[in-house]
């Protein structure tokens, strides 16, 4: 009787301590919502407790399955919630650190959830909040997928999602029925606008490409050449990525630029490398759920991608992610990523935003009288494309304007502007003397491409029929954006190429490949001229910046834009070209006979000869 008491009593302290890490975890899940979104060190040590807590409830859980089934009543459902919170741990970690293998750690659990069926039973629980959580989880993994490029995946996912809310809508007709079917909608319209081109296996089924050139992340492979000199001596380390373009596709707090862009400026993750922070690692063979071999040395100075005495590079640049922020947002992480540097690191600003235009006639102070880029506005303020500043001594509050990023140029500092109104960003000084470049997208595009929209190529008949629609080609991100992403894809877009196999487009990246190794080659060669002539062909803040990888990146694939669409017919006004300040040199460089005839080469493979203006004839 004693024996058995003790089992008893034992038992119900393995209860009580499940409790507590489970309210516990619960505590600490929910004050991560508190913490400032800017700045590492303020959040970095929370960040470590959580985990510790979580590695701590998902070990007990494995190790007292038997007794916290009999005892406590835990079903599948519960554990796929834990789960489900440390899949939601290792994203909000990769926003925070920008390091990619935090990613496959989410995509480890939330498969584990899916693999194990643990929500499989929610329905029958009769809690509509449950299956609202089946719902959240379903969205959650749709996102992490997206990112990681398995788009098979996410089209079963977004089928099983349509299902889920099906059922929910039928079984409760919940009011918040119609607000699931939106997101639906939106990530339908997310996928569609994502696919603007399909590349083709033998079998002409659409296939998702891991290399640079289909637009993916950075990586050892395809990282464009360099001739390393000592005068090329910052590194990216901080980024802001801006998204506030009206009508764009969205998912998540991801339109389709800030997509496309924060996988730019990426690496692919490496999957060989062990994750110092992995509770993922050593699968039981009864349950195949992640198992969680160790607890991970969280917020320590030291670990992997933080920094040391100010110096110790992440192998990421680190990302702040901003949909439609205020203003008075957008200057603080702007602040904080300009704090945060080390000695020799460089902070990027990308910003895709419709233009706010300026009435002044004639314009005395380019700062603040030429307009800027709108931030957060509502829909019904847009006015033809971008709002109106009014007046002279009327400044729109909701506005970022060229002066504003004055105080910032003290740090070395790289600003992409994607808008119809990014030519007022070209007059920006350089007070401090400090490294400033400044790449602006055209603010036109042809009438042909007003419009017109091509695509859902690589999607499932049952989901999208059609091959051609209308739409506002801003919808599905910008041209731009595009071309600094994946330029061979946008090559095709403007050409009107909607698929192309895979022999033939690998075949195609070579010439995109040839033609950033020749562009690399030029730039190093305006610096050598430089130095032996004494002629300035390039200024010194491209070749400061020439050395860090992501950098030379978004500069050389900025070179393929403006050759492509110079030589393009249907881009004829300067206006339709993109810009860049200070200028890069032309007869050197962006109209070099050997960087065009690369062009006519690609354009003849891809039998698109004809879009474009006469030249050499091409093998």
């Amino acid at each position: 009787m004693v024996k058995m008491e003790s089992t008893e009593e034992q038992d119900r302290k393995l209860v009580l301590e499940f409790c507590h890490l489970l309210e516990k975890s619960k505590q600490l899940f929910n004050g991560l919502r508190d913490l400032p979104q800017y700045g590492h060190r303020q959040w970095q040590a929370y960040f470590g407790r959580t985990f510790d807590v979580y590695t701590k409830l998902w070990k007990f859980q494995q190790q007292h399955r038997m007794v916290l089934d009999s005892k406590y009543g835990l079903k599948r459902w519960q554990i796929g919630e834990i789960a489900s919170k440390i899949g939601q741990l290792y994203y909000h970690y990769y926003l925070r650190t920008s390091e990619t293998n935090y990613l496959n750690e989410a995509y480890q659990f939330y498969a584990a959830i899916r693999g194990r069926a643990y929500y499989s039973r929610a329905a029958k629980e009769d809690r509509p909040d449950l299956m609202v959580k089946k719902l959240r989880y379903y969205a959650r993994f749709i996102v992490v997928c997206l990112l990681l490029k398995k788009m098979k995946l996410v089209r079963e996912l977004v089928t099983e999602l349509e299902k889920q809310i099906q059922e929910y809508t039928n079984t409760y007709e919940p009011e918040d029925h119609l607000e699931w079917s939106l997101v639906l909608e939106e990530i339908k319209g997310f996928i569609k606008a994502e696919a603007a081109v399909a590349v083709l296996h033998a079998d002409s089924n659409p296939i998702i490409l891991s290399h640079s050139g289909s637009g993916s992340r950075l990586s050892p492979l395809t990282t464009p050449p360099c001739e390393r000199s000592p005068h090329m001596t910052l590194s990216l380390q901080e980024i802001l990525i801006v998204g506030s373009a009206c009508e764009q596709a969205k998912f998540s707090e991801l339109t389709m630029d800030m997509f496309r862009m924060l996988q730019t400026l990426e690496r692919e993750p490496t999957e060989s490398t062990t994750n110092p922070l992995s509770m993922a690692h050593g699968l039981h063979g009864h349950d195949a759920s992640p198992a969680a071999s160790r607890i991970p040395p969280y917020g320590v100075p030291g670990s992997k991608g933080y920094m040391e005495n100010g110096r110790a590079f992440r192998d990421n640049p680190h990302k702040y992610l901003l949909y439609k922020p205020s203003i008075s947002q957008l200057l603080v992480f702007l602040a904080s990523g300009s704090k945060e540097l080390p000695l020799g690191g460089a902070l990027l600003l990308y910003m895709s935003a419709d233009g706010c235009f300026s009435t002044t006639k004639h314009p005395e102070d380019f700062g603040y009288e030429l307009g800027g880029l709108a931030t957060s506005v509502k829909r019904d303020s847009v006015d033809g494309g971008g709002l109106s500043c009014r007046g002279k001594s009327y400044k729109e509050n909701h506005c970022l304007y060229p002066g504003d990023l004055y105080p910032f140029t003290r740090r070395p500092m790289f600003v992409v502007i994607d808008s119809d109104n990014s030519f007022v960003f070209q007059h920006i000084p350089r007070y401090f003397g400090q490294p400033l470049v400044v790449l602006m997208s055209p603010q036109d595009v042809p009438p042909a491409f007003q419009g017109r929209i091509s695509i859902p190529f690589a999607l499932p008949k049952h989901l999208y029929p059609f091959r051609l629609i209308l739409a506002d080609v801003q919808h599905h991100g910008s041209l731009f954006t595009l071309f600094l992403h994946s330029p061979l894809t946008a090559l095709c877009y403007i050409c009107n190429v909607g698929d192309v196999p895979i022999h033939h487009w690998e075949r195609c990246q070579t010439y995109v490949d040839r033609f950033i190794t020749e562009a690399s080659r030029l730039v190093t060669r305006c610096r050598i001229d430089e130095i032996e002539q004494g002629i300035g062909f390039i200024d010194s803040s491209y070749v400061q910046f020439f050395g860090d990888d992501f950098l030379r990146t978004l500069i050389l694939r900025f070179v393929f834009c403006d050759v492509v669409l110079r030589l393009h017919r249907g881009f004829r006004g300067r206006h339709m070209r993109p810009r860049c300040e200070p200028q890069l040199p032309a007869n050197e460089l962006l109209e070099h006979p050997s960087l065009s005839h690369i062009i006519f080469q690609l354009a003849s493979a891809l039998d698109v000869r004809g879009h474009f203006s006469e030249g050499p004839e091409c093998d």
